[in-house]
């Protein structure tokens, strides 16, 4: 199976995918930090979305072509300006009225990102972002998740926490949980924070605000793996 894993310098999912078997690459405009320059595609998203295709030149510089459709683009569009948690800047009592429209244009923009991966010429599409615009704007998700369904157990610290993202999906199925562990408590898990309110999981790793971006668009290890043994198995 050819798999394109798009906005992904973390390659958490095109790993996965390259050790269930199949010719899997991660793309993004910024340089991989998943150790593998020759499964990555340092490039602006548009003509490997659109086009079936496609030759290639992967991060390490080694030529590659493509020389069938994708059959399954996953997509991770960045989620700063379709989150419902960016709403509040929205708002006249935090913002003025200069910045909610510079604000309300990149959300459009992100839209239309969001937008260029869901009507992909792929018989085999999944898009993942929060809860956010994109639920009206484009329609509901067909699934929402959590990393606890995907976790080995309670002591699997990568794994066991809720952080809840919804998955857009076309021509697959929704994951099934790969345990039956019970809801975690994320107050026990990490504690609370200055603001009297439950840490999030990035919050208990972040050093500063851009490396909270990076962490948050990282998927979680059970999830790729889920998606490489479930959907890869499609075909």
């Amino acid at each position: 199976m050819k798999v394109l894993i798009a906005c992904e310098e973390s390659q958490e999912v095109c790993k996965a995918f390259r050790e269930a078997g199949h010719e899997a690459y991660s793309l993004d405009i910024k340089p991989c930090s998943g150790g593998h320059p020759e499964w990555h595609i340092q490039k602006a998203m548009n003509p490997y979305i659109r086009d079936g295709y496609c030759s290639l030149t992967t991060q390490d510089g080694a030529y590659v072509y493509v020389n069938s459709r994708w059959d399954l683009i996953i997509a991770h569009p960045p989620c700063t300006y379709l989150s419902n948690v960016g709403n509040r800047h929205h708002s006249l009592k935090s913002a003025s009225a200069e910045a909610i429209v510079e604000r309300t244009i990149k959300r459009i923009e992100a839209e239309g990102f969001f937008m260029m991966f869901a009507n992909a010429k792929c018989k085999r599409i999944a898009i993942e972002n929060p809860q956010g615009v994109m639920n009206s704007v484009y329609r509901q998700p067909d699934q929402t998740i959590d990393p606890y369904m995907f976790a080995e157990s309670e002591e699997d610290e990568e794994n066991y926490c809720c952080k809840r993202t919804c998955l857009w999906l076309k021509g697959l199925p929704p994951l099934w949980p790969e345990n039956d562990l019970s809801r975690p408590d994320n107050k026990k898990i990490y504690g609370i924070n200055k603001n009297g309110k439950t840490k999030s999981w990035e919050e208990t790793r972040r050093k500063s605000g851009e490396e909270r971006r990076t962490i948050r668009s990282k998927t979680f290890p059970g999830i790729a793996k889920a998606m490489a043994k479930q959907w890869g198995a499609l075909l």
